[in-house]
């Protein structure tokens, strides 16, 4: 495998290891392990998502420092194993749109909730999380929180109280989406941003630098509504929360008394530490080492998810990848199924986006398959050939949140399109770094070359699934559209969709949607994750639903 770039060796040198040894010394010593009912969770980031309300780190930041400290205003049911993951009221109980100006949402919100510190959670509270990502005039606004928020709600542009337990949002057009986008939109505390804005020394004079550092304290000492309060937060090393005995539903108030978190980017690492019982749960484990750990009795958690692990392809200018033929070429070429061996059968093999089946489906004409021989020819038709390959470069991460294994998958897929005259060079890059690049797009400087990009995502809700790729109004930095795909036809599906507020009939704008993606290619759609976790027997109460999420609220230790 080429490299450009050394990160993932320096990610994972010995300093690196150093400092997730002393972590798993420190959880594994003294008396609170031994007194209070643990979980202790091996994570595949390489730092702790950021804890101040809206995570980064991807998903992964959601699923580990948003909801389990946090609420929005909509949730996903994340309850059973066989249904799909659905929306349902978060702190909100009830919302409709408004008939008369599809732009105005009203929110219902639910009565005598707290925050961690005490303070009420009211109307009050939305609009200040809502200004905190969108209103730059805010006090409070903070612009290191934006770029993980506002693409996923591009559409959101207000909110105002009506009363103190009914908000209107609004937003920039009629958007069927916005309850599904809401779920990425975590409620923190004003009250107690407010007291470590105050708490800022007197000589710090400058109003967007005191709130800086306000939330600076915030991220150290957070606030939200959540089943779990912080309690520990080292970063780099570990987020520890404990149990919120008064969470406002009965059916998440743990039992656990703690939880502790260890970013441990590298599989191997995560196995050891759990089959030497530092961790009770890791992600995304080593698939040679799956069949030790069934062995040695633990459980092995997977379940089809809504979640893609593709290439991106670029459409700037001079991108090889504009032409559809080398687009297809590429689809055509990767051995699924041999990947799928390798990665111990922890990996779904996609037609698209969504499978077939979905509501989504719509029946695209391009059929993605293993045919390297019609490969090779649509390869020849654009003029390439063994001994003129195409040669581009693709930016990939070493580790990270929902990247299952990326570099032994990326180096197999290398080899795959080598068959069919394709030479991939890769740009070896932190995973961080590679998700904050995702959002600058192909011409940005960071792209360092790139014409294709290695994120893999969530697809349950239709603006993360298809619009923020395919929608000229995605384009970066509003959203993740990072190859500038775009069309008119493209933009006239997507609007459709968004204007439609019946559900089957939404579905069927979206399945239009899909198939025309399908279609044009703007991925490589390699594997679909299952989201394999291996936990210790010890870890009960465990519900892996078909979401990229998992809620640890209801889980226990025997």
């Amino acid at each position: 495998m080429k490299s450009t770039s050394p990160t993932h060796r320096r990610t994972f040198g010995p300093l690196r290891l150093a400092a997730i040894c002393a972590a798993l010394m420190a959880v594994t010593a003294g008396p609170v392990a031994a007194q209070e009912k643990v979980l202790r969770i091996g994570m595949t980031a390489a730092d702790i998502p950021r804890t101040l309300g809206q995570p980064d780190q991807g998903f992964e930041g959601n699923r580990f420092s948003g909801i389990p400290m946090y609420d929005a205003l909509t949730h996903w049911d994340l309850s059973s194993y066989d249904n799909p993951s659905v929306l349902i009221p978060g702190l909100a109980t009830s919302w409709q749109v408004d008939p008369q100006d599809q732009t105005k949402w009203i929110f219902k919100l639910r009565d005598g909730i707290k925050f961690h510190d005490g303070s009420p959670f009211n109307a009050d509270a939305v609009v200040w999380n809502v200004q905190k990502v969108l209103d730059q005039n805010a006090p409070h606004f903070d612009a290191s929180q934006v770029g993980v928020t506002a693409s996923r709600m591009p559409t959101l542009r207000s909110a105002r109280k009506i009363d103190d337990f009914t908000v209107e949002l609004t937003t920039s057009e009629p958007d069927s989406f916005l309850p599904i986008n809401l779920t990425n939109l975590f409620m923190a505390s004003p009250t107690h941003w407010q007291a470590k804005y105050d708490a800022v020394p007197a000589n710090v004079t400058d109003p967007s630098e005191r709130a800086k550092q306000a939330w600076i304290a915030f991220a150290s000492d957070a606030s939200g509504t959540g089943p779990f309060k912080m309690d520990r937060f080292v970063p780099r090393e570990r987020l520890e929360v404990v149990a919120n005995k008064d969470y406002w539903d009965p059916k998440r108030t743990p039992t656990l008394d703690r939880v502790i978190m260890i970013p441990m980017p590298e599989a191997n690492a995560r196995t050891a530490a759990l089959l030497s019982g530092q961790v009770d749960w890791i992600e995304a484990p080593s698939p040679d080492a799956i069949p030790q750990m069934e062995s040695r009795g633990f459980k092995i958690y997977s379940n089809p998810q809504p979640h893609v692990w593709p290439w991106q392809l670029s459409f700037v200018e001079g991108s090889p990848w504009n032409d559809k033929r080398v687009r297809h070429a590429a689809n055509l070429c990767v051995d699924r199924e041999g990947l799928k061996t390798l990665l111990g059968g922890q990996m779904g093999i996609p037609k698209g986006t969504v499978p077939p089946g979905h509501p989504w489906w719509g029946n695209p004409t391009f059929d993605i398959r293993y045919d390297p021989d019609a490969a090779k020819k649509l390869m020849q038709e654009a003029g390439y050939s063994a001994d003129k390959p195409m040669k581009t470069k693709v930016q990939i991460s070493a580790s990270g949140s929902g990247q299952m294994q990326p570099l032994p998958m990326n180096e197999y897929v290398q080899q795959s399109l080598k068959e069919c005259f394709i030479d991939i060079e890769f740009d070896v890059i932190e995973w961080n770094t590679l998700f904050t690049n995702w959002r600058k797009g192909a011409k940005d400087p960071s792209a360092n070359g790139a014409t294709a990009t290695n994120v893999s995502f969530a697809a349950m809700d239709p603006f993360f699934a298809m619009v923020r790729f395919s929608s000229s109004g995605a384009l970066p930095p509003v959203s993740n559209n990072w190859g500038y795909f775009t069309s008119p036809e493209l933009d006239e599906l997507i609007a459709n969709a968004r204007t439609t507020f019946e559900d089957e009939a939404r579905d069927a704008a979206l399945a239009k949607l899909h198939a025309k993606i399908v279609e044009e290619a703007p991925f490589v759609w390699i594997a679909h994750d299952t989201g394999p976790r291996v936990m210790s027997p010890k870890v009960q109460g465990v519900v892996q639903p078909k979401s990229w999420f998992i809620d640890i609220a209801p889980m226990s230790m025997q």
